[in-house]
């Protein structure tokens, strides 16, 4: 049986795969998450988590960010009653506390990167701090970049750092009809490229700044491969959703096309339709699964974990792990493991009463 199989198996997962996705008439199943259990595959280190949306890792710490602005610390296993901190966000569905992410050198500085959607004169907007962290405990938070136009619904918010050292920062649009994400004096619908202390680099593609690459509507998560390919997976509107390889100072053609057949813009390498509502992606580099294929995917509304190979397209894509409801978020740990967080709190899903779940896949 194959390894993947045998992982969701265990913990009484019903797999399914979706293969090749074409049809508006062909709905993607919406289970309800079955009951998890503990096994020697799959570790439940924290429960009832309100609304999570993200997940950094450095050695025996995870931090997790919830969407009304707490960040969780899972520390040895256990999560932590306190809260690293806790930020005043705005209360808007797809908005809030969002994206958290570790500075490379984390072990000396301690600065942690957090996305955050506020409210402001009745205008909603998003920001990125700065955080320094002393012992599980806020020691210092500056805003390193600030007026990023915000939206209800598509605020993208996932950041990372890259093989380069440069913090990288997904924004959405402020609505499907807004043509933002095509100017490029707006922060809107761009992929940005900052320094760590929130300053310009002098090699981005457009002269004094932040936009690395344009034409975005909702970007949800972000991987570099082995060759230093950075991919974005982004939810589309009700369909067509886009997995894209982004190069520096390209168009990728929201609202203008979506996925591809415009010659003006990029073409995405996947495209799925009808949605499966992406959301981290990762690229794994790690031992201690023998998958077939190195990406990892993670759906909220086709409720799985994939792997697949975007060399071959859909047809490679086979799932790790289903049965826990809406995956939110993936990340690889120190020792190769996977951690993943649901997303069933999050007004679309279908909680029991541990939800949300921190997992960790270790075999």
């Amino acid at each position: 049986m194959d390894k993947k199989i045998q992982i969701a198996a265990i913990i009484g997962a019903v797999i399914f795969s979706i293969l090749v996705l074409t049809s508006p008439n062909d709905p993607i199943p919406l289970p309800k998450p079955t009951s998890v259990s503990q096994s020697d595959s799959v570790m439940i280190l924290a429960e009832n988590l309100e609304k999570p949306r993200a997940i950094a890792i450095f050695e025996n710490k995870i931090f997790v960010t919830e969407k009304d602005g707490l960040i969780r610390v899972i520390e040895n296993d256990i999560l932590l009653d306190s809260p690293l901190a806790t930020f005043r966000t705005a209360d808007v569905f797809d908005g809030g506390l969002i994206g958290i992410s570790l500075h490379p050198d984390f072990v000396n500085n301690h600065f942690l990167y957090v996305f955050l959607t506020y409210q402001e004169n009745g205008e909603l907007w998003n920001k990125v701090l700065r955080i320094t962290e002393s012992k599980n405990k806020l020691k210092d938070a500056e805003i390193i970049l600030d007026k990023i136009p915000g939206s209800s619904f598509t605020n993208g918010g996932f950041l990372k750092f890259g093989p380069d050292k440069k913090l990288y920062v997904g924004t959405g649009t402020v609505s499907d009809a807004s043509h933002l994400p095509q100017d490029l004096d707006s922060l809107s619908g761009k992929i940005l490229r900052l320094n760590d202390d929130g300053s310009i680099p002098d090699d981005n593609p457009f002269p004094n700044s932040y936009v690395y690459s344009l034409g975005f509507r909702n970007p949800q998560g972000m991987t570099w491969d082995n060759n230093g390919n950075l991919y974005v997976a982004e939810f589309g509107p009700e369909k067509n959703d886009e997995i894209n390889i982004v190069i520096s100072g390209k168009n990728y053609g929201w609202p203008e096309t979506q996925c591809s057949g415009n010659s003006d813009f990029e073409d995405a390498v996947l495209c799925y339709d009808p949605s499966i509502e992406p959301g981290g992606i990762l690229f794994y580099t790690g031992e201690k699964f023998d998958f077939e294929f190195p990406f990892i995917l993670s759906s909220m509304r086709a409720s799985n974990l994939y792997q697949l190979d975007f060399e071959e397209g859909l047809s490679s894509q086979k799932s790790i792990l289903s049965g826990i409801g809406r995956v939110r978020d993936v990340v690889q740990g120190f020792d190769g493991s996977l951690y993943v967080i649901t997303s069933n709190t999050d007004g679309k899903g279908f909680p029991d009463r541990t939800d949300d779940k921190l997992l960790r896949i270790m075999k």
